[in-house]
């Protein structure tokens, strides 16, 4: 296969997998505290809406991110209050969120904007633009090495190059800092960590704040990153394959990493392959569509093994008077 191919292929894969891998980060910091997520959708959902909807009216990207990360923000915390402060059914809180998201990003593009739900289309300056990296021009002609570089490795936009990084920071975090050690502790055994005179609700709310966080920036990727600009369900049910893909890794980043990685190439692989014949049929695009979701539900069914999430995750905690 010819090495152009493949390194646009990859290329694709990356910026595919990385609203994935961020939805994936995300839901690691709140269920390793022991708040099942299943309202990452949501949340991306509505950070993609007001990303696009400000950097339409300010033509800045840097306003459109951070009054996405704001809603986010503001969306998990609202999830925050019913499961762990009101002690709600921690899935019924996420598909709340789900619904809210999709009904009211729907109404308000309506009523704002006057185009079915979506928002205008962003200028360059209301887009993160791809940045390349130094040298990578230079050494573009280099056979191999050079190419990887220029084609592979250059040429992102900053909201990917935050996804992978985030990835070695969630691991420090989460297994050498004094707050990681706690985070666990809260999700496996809240009780104990109660005893020892540690709050679980503030430990769980930072856990849920920080979900907010990369939901935030996961959504944004999608309408001032990826697009230009919000479409009706453009989050297309990637926060329920973030899910899937953070079972499939067990709870750990790194593994996440690599299956998010896997979730993005089947993507980036349907997309290459529509209107392409296999053994001499044409199968239908809608077949080939489905092929990342039908795979990951084989991955789970038939792959993932025994996954063990943490041991309190989902019950809410009621401190002991």
């Amino acid at each position: 296969m010819d090495l152009g191919i493949i390194l646009s292929t990859l290329d694709a894969t990356l910026r595919l997998s990385t609203p994935l891998l961020l939805a994936c980060l995300a839901g690691l910091y709140s269920e390793r505290a022991g708040v099942f997520d299943i309202g990452l959708e949501g949340k991306m959902l509505a950070s993609a809406f007001a990303a696009a909807a400000v950097a339409a009216v300010t033509a800045n990207v840097w306003l459109g991110l951070l009054a996405g990360v704001a809603v986010s923000i503001t969306t998990a915390s609202l999830q925050g209050a019913a499961a762990i402060t009101l002690r709600g059914n921690q899935l019924i809180a996420g598909v709340a969120i789900n619904m809210l998201a999709a009904g009211l990003t729907t109404f308000l593009g309506i009523q704002w904007f006057g185009q079915g739900g979506r928002t205008p289309q962003l200028t360059t300056d209301g887009r993160f633009q791809n940045i390349t990296l130094p040298f990578a021009n230079e050494l573009s002609g280099v056979p191999v090495i050079g190419q990887i570089y220029s084609e592979l490795i250059s040429g992102h936009n900053i909201l990917v190059y935050v996804a992978f990084l985030a990835v070695p920071i969630t691991w420090w975090v989460l297994y050498r800092t004094r707050f990681g050690l706690r985070l666990r502790a809260v999700g496996e055994n809240p009780k104990a960590v109660d005893t020892a005179g540690i709050s679980v609700t503030k430990l769980r709310y930072q856990a849920v704040l920080i979900t907010g966080l990369l939901c935030g920036l996961a959504g944004a990727f999608f309408s001032i990153a990826q697009g230009s600009g919000f479409g009706n369900n453009m989050t297309a049910g990637k926060g329920f394959i973030a899910l899937a893909a953070l079972i499939f890794a067990k709870w750990k980043p790194v593994p996440a990493m690599f299956t998010c990685l896997l979730f993005g190439f089947l993507d980036a692989l349907q997309i290459r392959l529509q209107g392409a014949e296999i053994f001499g049929i044409d199968v239908p695009v809608q077949a080939i569509q489905a092929l990342p979701y039908l795979l990951t539900v084989i991955l789970l069914a038939g792959f993932i093994g025994k996954a063990v999430g943490p041991k309190a995750g989902g019950v809410a905690y009621t401190k002991e008077r």
